[in-house]
């Protein structure tokens, strides 16, 4: 990152704008609904390539997603090789092992039950493109020197979703693991004690014969997930 110490606040006119009058913006919106309630997390992939432009322009548009001071503090690991891949599911099933042989707890795995999950993950293989995303906790600037990210959960949690949006966008289904620890990672792509991975997003087609947990489609109702405070009409 350029060194802040020579920049100032220097505003700039705002370069997009969108007027959609109010219907617009409704049939927007519910056209957007639509379509992400298409979205499904799927286990079962196809092992048909995706290009890596596809998956190049996905991160870049996460890499729009904004956060704390600009500082961006998120890396994107992308990897399709099948060895390393392979080496990436072996270390993660070690870890499942121990969570679903007690280390979870009885709560967890319960809820967990009507997911279906255990501790085998051949979609960390089979799937043509892993994206390990990495949370940067700080950074050196191009001189060297040590900064400090700001609000480094919230700003990679966002851009995370916009790139599962992206993938959804593209047509690609894909699946979030969090096995735990995952500081193997780091070691197998060469990133920094600064950085801490946070999820492992496989990507790609879905099988011909994937499935998904009816219990996964319950989703809260709106009611549920939002609440109103209106001003008080005039008069």
């Amino acid at each position: 990152m350029v060194a802040k110490k020579g920049l100032t606040f220097e505003p700039v006119p705002l370069p997009d704008r969108f007027d959609y009058d109010d219907a617009e913006m409704a049939a927007r919106a519910v056209a957007f609904l639509t379509h992400m309630r298409k979205r499904h997390s799927v286990r079962e992939f196809d092992p048909k390539p995706v290009p890596r432009g596809v998956i190049a322009d996905c991160i870049a548009a996460a890499g729009t997603a904004p956060s704390g001071a600009n500082h961006q503090p998120w890396f994107f690991a992308a990897i399709s090789d099948p060895a390393l891949k392979a080496r990436i599911r072996a270390e993660a099933e070690e870890e499942e092992r121990r969570f679903y042989s007690g280390a979870a707890g009885d709560e967890w795995l319960g809820a967990l039950a009507p997911i279906g999950t255990d501790d085998q993950k051949p979609h960390l293989e089979i799937a043509p493109w892993l994206i390990v995303v990495f949370a940067q906790r700080w950074g050196n600037f191009e001189d060297g020197t040590r900064y400090k990210n700001y609000y480094v959960p919230e700003s990679v949690g966002i851009a995370t979703g916009v790139l599962l949006t992206a993938l959804h966008e593209a047509g690609l289904v894909a699946l979030t693991h969090t096995p735990n620890p995952m500081k193997f990672l780091n070691g197998m792509l060469g990133r920094p004690a600064s950085e801490k991975p946070v999820m492992i997003i496989a990507a790609g087609h879905p099988a011909a014969d994937a499935v998904v947990p009816k219990a996964a489609k319950i989703k809260k109702p709106l009611s549920e997930i939002m609440g109103l405070f209106e001003a008080a009409p005039l008069g």
